[in-house]
């Protein structure tokens, strides 16, 4: 126990050691640490007046909001477990979540707050109206432990049912340290919290700065104009960019003229013909990444410009291999799977043994992600696994077998093959390859709004293409590979 340090501590260690400098902002509202401290308390008070105690989940349906980070403390300071959900999922896909987590509380906000009430969630607060909850009483912490869990984040799953990474206090407090030393943060950073507060990478990014005691400005969601001048206005240092957020900054930046002077970093995953544009109308370097949710987000990363394609060197507290089917070590130049190991590696799935003694055997956490090392110790990323593929369109985690179920369930659908294509606005786009079923007329725009209607819109593909058949193997099923030859290479 001497030796553990949970997020809320860090609540309290930045309230003595930055009482009165800014912790968070949005909009008007500015909120130094010491006030941030205080209103997290009482938030917790609150929540254990409602009977959340260690080990409860609360689920978070939200836009980004200044109040997630109270949520954060609150929670850590009573040892339940945070569950921000992806609001881009559809309805049934959230009701899944609910009844695999069952958590004691939803907070909402009003733009997702009628499909919260359509989820029929047991209990559901708006944090709008948080304050109605808080209680200026006094409660001592939750004795926690570095292994306790944090919070779960919901990831794609080749099955289609969303699994819950858990991540423990001990993994955000160590992530914080990793990123903060790595791209050197201190006190003086202001990030902009523009990516969703329910993606890793978001909650790394805000998380770290805040550890050392810089200022997070939250948006509700990107917006390009927005984010330029807020950038301006509180001398944003840090921000996190997936495709398409880069090319808007950048096609924003040759509409007005911005002071983008204090941005020294933008962290996140993009390709060169991004990276260079943007870098070369700031001052900021890009820090490319390879992580996972299960990794508490980053695995390698490092400035664009020092390779630029690869994913980057790998964390300072990250140990990592490249295997083989029999795991291995390959040699450098040649493809493995990686595997993971180190403090920031996830506690395990929720509810899955099985697959957790699966991803963990001999000790690592295997990724289901293809790379490269080369002689100089930079990773490139060579995509999933043929069994665990993979589509990321905008940063997003999509399988291909959780689109192709949705299709087929189409009367007039007889095959289908999903794969992902480069896109050059989200950098991998979706791509359905059909077979219609005889005297069945299907137009691209019927199958996307079908798909649209019963699972989230960024899983629905962007094209599609019908065919009188598709490639097969000797066995019989369809040949993945041969149609990523016939009908994935073009950029569209």
């Amino acid at each position: 126990m001497i030796r553990d340090f949970s997020v809320y501590d860090m609540f309290q260690r930045n309230a003595r050691l930055f009482h009165n400098e800014t912790a968070l902002v949005e909009k008007d509202l500015r909120l130094t640490f010491g006030e941030l401290l205080k209103q997290t308390d009482m938030l917790a008070a609150g929540l254990a007046g409602r009977g959340i105690a260690k080990g409860e989940r609360i689920a978070v349906l939200a836009n980004n909001h200044h109040r997630f980070f109270l949520l954060f403390g609150a929670c850590a300071k009573l040892g339940a477990i945070v569950v921000p959900i992806n609001w881009r999922l559809s309805a049934d896909e959230i009701r899944y979540i609910l009844q695999d987590c069952s958590p004691k509380i939803l907070f909402t906000d009003s733009t997702h707050s009628e499909k919260a009430r359509e989820l029929k969630a047991e209990s559901v607060f708006d944090l709008d109206t948080i304050n109605e909850l808080m209680r200026d009483i006094s409660l001592t912490a939750a004795p926690l432990t570095m292994d306790d869990a944090f919070c779960l984040i919901y990831t794609a799953a080749v099955d289609g049912k969303p699994r819950g990474a858990c991540l423990t206090q001990g993994n955000i407090v160590i992530g914080n340290t990793q990123t903060a030393a790595t791209m050197g943060l201190t006190r003086q950073d202001a990030c902009l919290n523009m990516l969703p507060l329910f993606h890793i990478t978001g909650i790394n990014l805000g998380m770290g700065v805040m550890h050392v005691g810089g200022k997070n400005v939250v948006i509700e969601k990107f917006d390009e104009k927005i984010s330029l001048e807020l950038t301006e206005k509180e001398k944003i240092s840090v921000m996190g960019s997936f495709p398409p957020i880069l090319s808007r900054l950048t096609a924003e930046m040759e509409k007005k003229h911005y002071d983008l002077s204090s941005l020294r970093i933008v962290l996140g995953i993009d390709g060169p013909d991004n990276i260079v544009p943007f870098e070369q109308k700031t001052k900021a370097k890009f820090w490319i990444l390879y992580g996972q949710s299960e990794t508490t987000g980053l695995v390698t990363f490092s400035p664009a410009s020092e390779k630029l394609g690869s994913a980057g060197k790998q964390g300072l507290l990250m140990k990592m291999r490249l295997i083989d089917e029999n795991d291995q070590d390959v040699p450098a130049g040649e493809s493995g799977e990686i595997a993971v190991q180190g403090p920031l590696v996830f506690k395990g799935y929720w509810n899955q043994e099985e697959l957790n003694r699966k991803t963990f055997r001999n000790g690592w956490h295997h990724t289901g992600d293809l790379g490269q090392l080369d002689d100089a110790g930079y990773l490139w990323f060579k995509g999933r696994k043929p069994e665990k593929e993979l589509i990321k369109p905008g940063g997003e985690n999509v399988y291909p077998a959780e689109v192709e179920e949705v299709i087929l369930r189409h009367p007039a659908v007889a095959a289908v093959c999903v794969i992902g294509v480069p896109d050059s606005q989200f950098g991998e786009g979706i791509k359905a390859i059909c077979v219609t079923k005889p005297g069945e007329p299907l137009t691209a725009q019927e199958l996307t709004e079908f798909v649209a209607a019963r699972i989230a819109r960024y899983k629905k593909p962007k094209y599609i293409e019908f065919v009188s058949d598709l490639p097969k193997t000797a066995g019989g099923v369809v040949d993945r590979q041969k149609v990523k030859a016939l009908y994935g290479k073009i950029l569209i």
